[in-house]
């Protein structure tokens, strides 16, 4: 964003703009106001800093480690806040537009009246020619960002189709009132969001969560809520058999190696009542389409599993053997993979059975320390996962995907 008119500013010289605006909201002499406009803060650790009516306009704040900073009134108009961690920070009226959130952390944020509708900053390059400065991507964008708990009371979000919250995780976030008409909300997690009298007319919702969230006065005329998740039924019956029964007999065809009990062949199947799956042994089940939204599948064994389509968002798999398992077109958002095994299923005779997630939906999940070894990772998307001391030899990336280049960062 707006390369060559970012400026730098010296260390010394920006703790000293913090301290003369420290006595400007205090009262004490000498004080003044901070005016950081179009100044580079990528990376710096500004942990609790008070900026309150500071003006920001057009700065970088890229990963900017702002935790519980107070920036009430600020002027933001325009900021790259890409990254940037603003857990707990106090952003009460500040003006955000035309800023990018894309991918910030603002859990437990405030952002009660704040303004985040479009706008761009116009900058005059000669006595009759000004140029507008703009972020890629746009402006308004916050897809990717964490916004749980976050308070977003009567704040103003851009118009139709400009607000971005895809995948973005609203859980309990204070919406109350606020005007979403048109956005794209699609994956997005609002479970326990208060809602009341908010405006999503025209939003696409679709795979959006909506478990817990009270939707009873919201404005959802012409929304597109496909695939959206609602609470799970209590119990849920195939067949008129229980699903804790058929999981039941489907671990004992495992544990009899196929001599006793029935394998589970059933799609679109919401397993989310059952809680959790720990431990199950799963191993060959055929769940194409089913949900796992949330759920405790530590340790679980789905070797040979066709999975494909299923939902695993912020699902607990860590350590699960996943060898030669279907995982084509899965949402695996913000899932824990830590340690899981992924790698080539044995089948005996020289064959060999490869964990294919084509078309995954891996943002952000967590795959430290997992095998990868020979998975099938076509078209897959990575952004945010954590690679980490995984195992990655001979595993299948798009052409140009660099995998030590994810790994390093």
């Amino acid at each position: 964003m707006f390369e060559g008119q970012i400026r730098t500013i010296d260390h010394s010289v920006l703790k000293q703009v913090l301290e003369a605006h420290a006595r400007f909201t205090s009262g004490q002499p000498g004080g003044r106001r901070a005016r950081l406009r179009l100044i580079e803060l990528s990376g710096l650790a500004l942990d609790g800093v008070d900026l309150r009516g500071a003006d920001l306009s057009g700065a970088r704040l890229r990963d900017t480690l702002l935790m519980g900073a107070r920036l009430e009134g600020a002027n933001l108009f325009g900021a790259d806040l890409r990254g940037a961690d603003l857990r707990e920070a106090r952003l009460d009226g500040a003006d955000l537009r035309g800023a990018c959130l894309k991918g910030c952390n603002l859990v437990r944020a405030s952002l009660n009246g704040c303004d985040l509708r479009e706008g761009a900053i116009a900058v005059q390059k000669s006595s009759e020619d000004f140029h507008f400065l703009r972020h890629d991507p746009r402006a308004g964008d916050m897809e990717r960002a964490v916004l749980f708990d976050t308070a977003l009371a009567g704040a103003r979000l851009p118009g139709r189709f400009s607000a971005d919250f895809s995948d973005a995780d609203l859980s309990h976030a204070a919406l109350r009132g606020t005007k979403l008409h048109g956005a794209r909300l699609d994956g997005v997690i609002l479970s326990g969001a208060d809602l009341d009298q908010a405006d999503l007319k025209g939003a696409s919702l679709k795979r959006a969560v909506l478990a817990g969230a009270d939707l009873s006065r919201t404005g959802l005329e012409g929304a597109d809520m496909s695939g959206a998740l609602e609470p799970p039924p209590p119990i849920v019956f195939i067949d008129d058999m229980p699903l804790h029964q058929l999981i039941a007999d489907h671990q004992r065809w495992c544990d009899s190696e196929g001599l006793d009990g029935t394998p589970f062949r059933y799609a679109m199947t919401d397993f989310r009542t059952l809680r959790h799956l720990k431990g199950a042994r799963l191993s060959a089940m055929r769940a194409r389409g089913s949900v796992f939204f949330g759920m405790d599948l530590a340790g679980a064994e789905l070797q040979g599993a066709d999975l494909s389509g299923c939902d695993f968002r912020q699902a607990n798999l860590e350590g699960a053997d996943l060898r030669g398992a279907r995982l084509t077109d899965a949402q695996l958002v913000r899932a824990n993979l830590r340690g899981a095994r992924l790698g080539p299923l044995d089948l005996g005779q020289g064959r060999q059975a490869r964990a294919d997630l084509t078309r995954a939906n891996l943002m952000m999940a967590d795959l430290s320390q997992a095998s990868l070894v020979r998975t099938r990772l076509l078209e897959a998307e990575l952004q945010g996962a954590c690679f980490t001391s995984a195992r990655i030899a001979r595993a299948e990336f798009d052409p140009g995907f660099d995998p030590l280049a994810t790994l390093a960062a």
